[in-house]
């Protein structure tokens, strides 16, 4: 709860009534590793935020699954579209290890707002990570290498090489598993000269 705390504290004051507020408008879940959090199709009317663990954005893609990105700790995570106008959901969240998520009803957020409107900062927080986000992951496909996507995870998610399965990585950087292994050796080759 801290953790949620101190991150809406770093766009608006909270007074010790609106924490005490915000505490009694969220749900715990904790979700076992390779648990399904939502699913494509649903209408999300739901903000989660990650105080523990891992997970997974996935789309399925002619019947394979294609990771697009990994939330970690102190994230927000909205099916954005789906949650803002309605309509069914064309991603998927998957916890890669066991993750405790805060959860936003829309109807709980809704009272919320109409006792203290400053936490309309809530939605505007994770709608706007979820909009960076997806600009980040197009970005890197448009302008960079696999290789170069590789060396950029390295750099800022690096501690994902040991909490997520390769095959998610691989999918995340748009190549085969046998391709990562070959980027990494080159990489490692490149940076241990």
């Amino acid at each position: 709860m801290d953790r949620l705390i101190e991150n809406i504290k770093l766009y608006a004051s909270l007074s010790e009534q609106e924490i005490q507020l915000l505490r009694n408008a969220v749900d715990k879940k904790v979700y076992d590793k390779s648990e399904i959090i939502f699913t494509e199709g649903n209408v999300s009317d739901e903000i989660y935020f990650v105080t523990k663990g891992c997970v997974r954005l996935f789309y399925n893609v002619d019947g394979t699954d294609k990771t697009a990105f990994f939330y970690t700790e102190g994230k927000f995570i909205c099916a954005g579209e789906s949650y803002t106008f309605n309509i069914p959901a064309s991603e998927n969240y998957q916890a890669v290890e066991q993750t405790e998520i805060f959860v936003f009803t829309k109807s709980k957020i809704d009272v919320l707002l109409k006792e203290v409107p400053k936490f309309e900062i809530i939605a505007r927080i994770a709608t706007e990570n979820e909009l960076i986000t997806s600009q980040k992951v197009i970005a890197s496909f448009v302008t960079k290498s696999a290789e170069e996507r590789y060396i950029d995870l390295l750099n800022t998610q690096g501690e994902l090489f040991q909490r997520v399965p390769q095959q998610y990585i691989a999918s995340f950087l748009g190549v085969s598993p046998e391709t990562l292994s070959r980027i990494k050796t080159r990489v490692f080759k490149k940076m241990s000269s």
